[in-house]
Formats: structure tokens, sequence, C-alpha cells
């Protein structure tokens, strides 16, 4: 009989005491902290190994062992094998649910059991071999998975088991068959008759997959029309519907924002007299930050103020709940999406000039230097004085002119910020916006390059200083704060990158001694080199990305120890829970910060981060299938193009004039025996060499690419290089026809 202390709990058996000669037995906590600590599945012989047990203290392991299953604290692994809880085998059977921004995909294991395993991983599929078509959505491999950090998996197809059934189709009806919207999904889907819902010839359509699979194409019922595809708005559409995100809001949503009115000055300090500007882009439809600066002594005394959304969206209303699932908004060329209803967005949370709002604020002091000196926040009414743009701005300042009386005041201040960031050593990546304009109609008259200002670094440099204070203020008050986090590079990116940068003879420190400046000397290095831009966008793609969090890890692009997106709350809601957490903290009012929301932090933080990631997908996959359209029009056309990705199955390239990407097929280059070469750059990928023909083909050079299919439906474009191509004659035009 066990000995049972007071209370009738069982007390665990006594620790077998080990043989003379005989190492101890491990406990339970050394057991778990080796479990944690092991890559992947351990089996009993690794355990005995490690912890020097003989064949005899087996049986006691076993049950040490089954022990540790049945609380939880290990998980079977393969036949006879264990693992840390939430950790995954070396193979399994996953499914593709997505990208990432690069454009590989992203899978999850299948049958994993959150409440039970703790949180899903995230498995990065490394791209297929040469030949195979790439994995998409809803497709289930068994892949080959390899840890590359936490609840995170590189995983490796190793055989194809077939595909999940799709919940809904999105694509072009066209007599009785749907084509895929995605340029993954090549297999279209048959209508059968009677199940076309009224859609015609050339309609965007949803549609659910119908039961078996008959010889042929799978069949798919459409549920849905969603116009014609060239229509206007037709292509910020299909993006909505193939990432999921939502666009009609609830009805009790909207009549919470209907109901909304101005707020009362009682109980706010009084900013109205305060000649607080917004400045933002000509084609902004709302404006929730404003500035404000004057000199203090030898420094400059600051003010941000930013639309007081919390007012208006408090914790539990529909409204909060439907702007938690969206995330943030999503700004397509033709529309926005927002996460609050108009009479929100573009009403009372928009500081309109002129007319009272509600606002949160920061009073920041900086030194000659940039340094700050002090902040404090507070809950105010304000009324704008002006709605500037960039330009406006820009072109004032370049003609040395102040229109409102605060724009020299405002740019001494971010004179100083600038030179604060310069020292502190930013990671600045110059990358130009693609701006598409439309006509009425919603044609593509152009895709081209956005501006970008010394009107543009002035707001950011003043958001940054405000988000910068938000964190510190919660940190003194100790509330929750959700961070915005950005974790150095990978160990596995920067090596990729060391490689990448050897082919341009340029060096980067060790991993342990990198600092954002040593990127910053990198571009340094290669301005105004023909290799620029692609050297900027690896140095990009070579980041972690950003996220968001309750546990702070600093912002390493920004070399920032702490940072919160306090300035937007209009469009993203890790801003309002930012806001809430202040007006909790300095007791602002009571529709602060509650309990149960803190309590939620970490799942809001991925959450949001996954909706942010989302939009970014949503929002590229816009601009690439207007760029398709516009481009649709100049099929044949040549154009000055670098090689901007190497492949096995052929190059891709990219546009100077407007960053039009697309690929150019192995089998359109001249007849040869296609090899990479590594010898030279000492890393694949980089160079193809022609055996035969001599010719080569190298990661970053500057080639002539004619452009002979473009698909506005997909985005996807193909080119046929004119090297190697017997000249003919052309027109002397930037862009020539070819016949």
């Amino acid at each position: 009989m066990a000995r049972r202390p007071p209370g009738g709990a069982s007390l665990p058996p006594p620790r077998p005491r080990p043989a003379e000669g005989e190492a101890p037995l491990p406990s339970k906590e050394e057991l778990r902290r080796f479990l944690r600590a092991s890559p992947g599945k351990t089996g009993k012989t690794e355990i005995a190994r490690h912890f020097g047990l003989s064949s005899d203290q087996r049986p006691a392991l076993r049950e040490l062992l089954r022990a540790l299953k049945e609380d939880g604290s290990a998980q079977p692994a393969g036949r006879r094998g264990v693992s840390a809880p939430g950790r995954l085998p070396e193979m399994a059977v996953i499914e593709v649910t997505g990208t990432d921004p690069d454009g590989d995909p992203i899978a999850r294991p299948l049958g994993w059991k959150p409440e039970v395993q703790g949180r899903m991983p995230v498995i990065f599929m490394r791209p297929e071999r040469a030949g195979q078509a790439a994995l998409a959505p809803g497709e289930r491999v068994l892949a080959k998975l390899k840890p590359i950090g936490a609840g995170k998996y590189e995983g490796t197809t190793v055989k194809r088991v077939g595909s999940g059934t799709p919940a809904r189709v999105l694509g072009i009806y066209e007599e009785g068959r749907i084509i895929p919207t995605d340029r993954r999904h090549r297999a279209e889907w048959a209508v059968p008759p009677g199940e076309n819902g009224g859609a015609e010839p050339g309609e965007i359509v949803l549609a659910e997959p119908l039961p078996g699979r008959p010889l042929g194409l799978r069949p798919a019922r459409i549920v849905e029309r969603l116009g014609r595809m060239g229509e206007a708005k037709s292509i910020s559409l299909i993006c909505i519907h193939a990432h999921g995100i939502p666009e009609v809001f609830p009805a009790e949503a909207v009549r919470e924002a209907e109901r909304a009115t101005g707020v009362a000055a009682r109980g706010r300090e009084d900013l109205r007299d305060i000649p607080l500007v917004t400045i933002d882009g000509e084609d902004a439809r709302d404006f929730d930050d404003a500035v404000w600066a004057e000199p203090d002594g030898s420094g400059w005394r600051v003010i941000v103020a930013i639309a007081d959304v919390a007012h208006y969206v408090t914790p539990g209303s529909a409204l909060d709940r439907e702007a938690w699932a969206r995330g943030n908004s999503v700004y397509f060329p033709d529309r926005v999406v927002p996460i609050l209803p108009e009479a929100l967005s573009n009403g009372w949370c928009s500081l309109r000039p002129g007319e009272p709002r509600g606002c949160l604020f920061v009073e920041m002091r900086f030194d000659a230097g940039g340094t700050k000196a002090s902040h404090r926040f507070g809950r105010a009414i304000m009324q704008s004085a002006a709605r500037l743009t960039y330009e406006q701005v820009q072109a004032a300042h370049d003609a040395g002119e102040d229109p409102t009386g605060t724009l020299r005041a405002l740019h001494g201040a971010y004179a100083a910020l600038q030179a604060a960031r310069d020292r502190r050593g930013t990671l600045d990546l110059d990358l130009p916006e693609r701006r598409v304009r439309l006509d009425d109609r919603g044609r593509v008259l152009g895709v081209e390059p956005r501006a970008r200002l010394d009107s543009h670094r002035l707001i950011e440099e003043f958001m940054v200083a405000a988000n910068v204070c938000a964190a510190e203020e919660l940190e003194r008050l100790g509330q929750p704060c959700m961070y915005r986090v950005h974790d150095r590079p990978s160990d596995q990116k920067l090596e990729g990158l060391r490689q990448f940068l050897e082919a341009f003879d340029i060096a980067l420190p060790p991993g342990d001694q990198l600092h954002p400046r040593n990127f910053a000397h990198v571009l340094d290095l290669v301005r105004g080199r023909p290799e620029e831009r692609l050297v900027h966008e690896t140095v990009l793609r070579a980041q972690s990305q950003a996220a968001y969090g309750p546990d702070n890890i600093g912002h390493f692009g920004l070399a920032l120890a702490r940072y919160a997106h306090f300035t937007s709350p209009i469009r993203r809601y890790a801003d309002l829970l930012v806001h809430r957490a202040l007006i909790r903290g300095l007791k602002l009012g009571t529709d602060g910060l509650e309990e149960t929301e803190a309590a939620r932090f970490p799942d809001t933080g991925e959450h949001i981060t996954q909706t942010e990631r989302r939009a970014a997908a949503a929002e590229r996959d816009a601009v690439e299938r207007y760029l398709a359209a516009f481009m649709s029009q100049r099929i044949g056309e040549v154009f000055e193009a670098r090689i901007s990705g190497v492949t096995r199955f052929g190059l891709f390239v990219t546009l100077e004039s407007n960053g039009a990407s697309g690929i150019v097929p192995l089998a359109s280059l001249p007849d040869d025996r296609w090899t990479e070469d590594q010898a030279r750059h000492g890393q694949r990928g980089h160079m193809l060499s022609g055996q035969r023909t001599g010719l080569t083909f190298t990661l970053g050079q500057a080639v002539e690419a004619r452009l002979v299919e473009a698909t506005p439906r997909t985005g996807g474009m193909v080119f046929h290089l004119m090297q190697g191509v017997p000249p003919r004659r052309a027109k002397p035009a930037g862009a020539r026809r070819r016949s």
C-alpha cells in the first residue's frame, strides 16, 4: 500500500536506489529538460547513454517515461521514441495552408490538437524540385521536418499524398468550367449542367466542390457571382476573396458606429488652440494622426495627437469583435477594406480640419541632438488646423515657405530626430512603393514608383518617437503592452545572405556582432550600382518578419529596445489595445483595458500578426494583377530588366521601369545544356551556364526581356530574353515591339 499524506492523496513511490557503481536515475525535471533540449524524437537508448544508465535500470527508466507521458511532460514520437510536448516528429503528413511573403508554402501538421498539444506549429516548406508543380493550399504531403526555432519547422516534400478538398473555389467562369484565379492552382473545375447559378462567361465566381470525382475535371457548384473580370474593382474583389478578408460589417457593428456622436470637452485637456496639422498622401481617405512642434530652448517640443478610437470602440462590443477579427485595414489601389465602419473611419475618428475631435496625445521634448528629455500622455479634444499632403509640405519646404506657421518647426524637430536615428544606426531599406494609377472605370493608366520624400520621413520619425514613448510609459505604469517586435535575422538566412553578398565582394560580421548599421553599410556600398535594387530586396528578405506580442524582444531593424504601435488605431487593432492600456494605467477614463483582454494578449498577438501578413499578401497580389493588366497591352515589347532569380527551371526578371516581375522558362533559352555554376559564387541559384553556347545568366545581370504573356486573372507574366537570340531590326524607342 502506498503511504497517504493528510488529505488522502498518494505519495509517489520512493526513488529507486542505484546499485553500487550505477549512475542515479534522472529526476522527472532532469528528464524534462533533456527532452526539451533534444531537437527531435529521442529513444531510451539515447536517454540511457546521456545519463550513464545500465541495462538493469531500463525497467525503471521505462516507468519514469510512462509517468512523464501520463502527466503530459512527454509525447510518443515514432514507434518507440518520445519527445517534448508540442514537438513534431522527423516525418509527418502536413497540409499546405498558404504562402509566406516570398511566395513559399506554409503548412500545418494534420491531426494537431491545440487544446492538448499547445499552439499550432508553423512549417515553412522548401521549394519543390525542378519540374515539380508548386505546392498549393489544401495539398497534403509527407514531409521531412527540421526544427528551426520555437514552434517553427522547415519542411521538405518526400511524397505527395493528395489534397484536402478546398471549402471554396475562386475563379473565372467559362462555359461549363471554372479557371482558378490562383496561379498555383493549375487544375480547372467542371460545372455540371444546372449548377452554374446563373453565371455568365467571364464572371468571377465562388464555387463549392461537389462530391465524387469522375474522369476528367473535378465538379463544383457556383454559389456566388462577384462581378465580371475586367470591370472596375474586379481585381481587388479577387484578392479579397482569395485571402479570406472580411468585407461586410455585421449589422450590429454598423448600428453602433452610426449611433456615435462627438466627444465632450469635459474631463479632457483642450488642445484646440494648438495648430495641429495632418499630413497624408493625396489619395488618403482617413486622417488619424496630427502633429505640431515649436522650439523649446535649444531643443524642440513636439505633440503627436491620435484619434480617440477607444472612446467609440469599447471592449466586448460588436465593433470591437469585428475589429479584432479583421486585425487591420487592407489597402488596395481602388478601395480600402477598413477595420471600422465608414461612420467612424471616415467620420468621428478622422481628424478633419476645423472639426472638434477626441484624441489621445503625447507631448515630447527633445534636445538639439534629438535625444528625448521627457514625455507626457493625455486625453484631449483637438481641432486640426489643416489637412496637408506630403507633396504640399515638401514643396513648401523646398521653396522656403511656411503657409501654416508650423512647418519650419516641424522640419527643425525632424532634423534633430533624424540625427538621433543616424547615431543609433537603423536599417533603412529604401525600396520604392509602387503606385497604381486608375481611371474612373478602374482601368490601369500606369504603374510607377511612389516618390519617397523628406516629408514622408518627417512623419515617420514623429510616429516612431511616439510609439517608443507608448512602450516606455506602459512599462513605467506596469501595464500590459502589445509590443511591436522584430527579431534579428536567423542564422540560416544570414548564411544565405553572406553567400549572396560574396558575389559582390561584400562581407558581413559574425552573427553575434551583427547590428542594423552593418546592413546600412551594405546598402551604402551598392548605392548607385546596377545591383542596388537587387541587394536591397535580398537584404529585406533576409530579415525576420516583425510581429505583435506581449513579450518584448526589442525591434532589431529600428535598433530600439522597446517599441509599440500607438499612432494608428483607426487601421490597426494593436494600437487600440495600446490606447486602452494607457487609459487604464493613467486613469483617463472607464473604457480602458480589461483583465480578460490582457489575459488574451498572447493569442491576440498571434492573430493580428497573421491578419497583418494576410493583408500584405492581398495588397501585393493586387498590385501584381494590376501590373499584369497594364502589361497585357504591351505584349511583344522589349524592356530593360535585371535577373532577380535563378532556378533550375528558368530565370526570374524584374523590369527597371515599373518593377513588374515574371518568369523566363528554361525552354525559351537557347538550346543548350544548362547548369547552375556553384564554383564562382559559392551558392546554388546565382548563375546559369550554357556548356555549348558559353552564355551565362547571373543574378543582378542587366538583360533585355520581351513580354510574351501577361495574365491579369493570376498576375503572372512570362518573358523571353533577347540574349542569345539573333538580332532583329527594332524600333529605337525605350520599349520596342518585336514581331
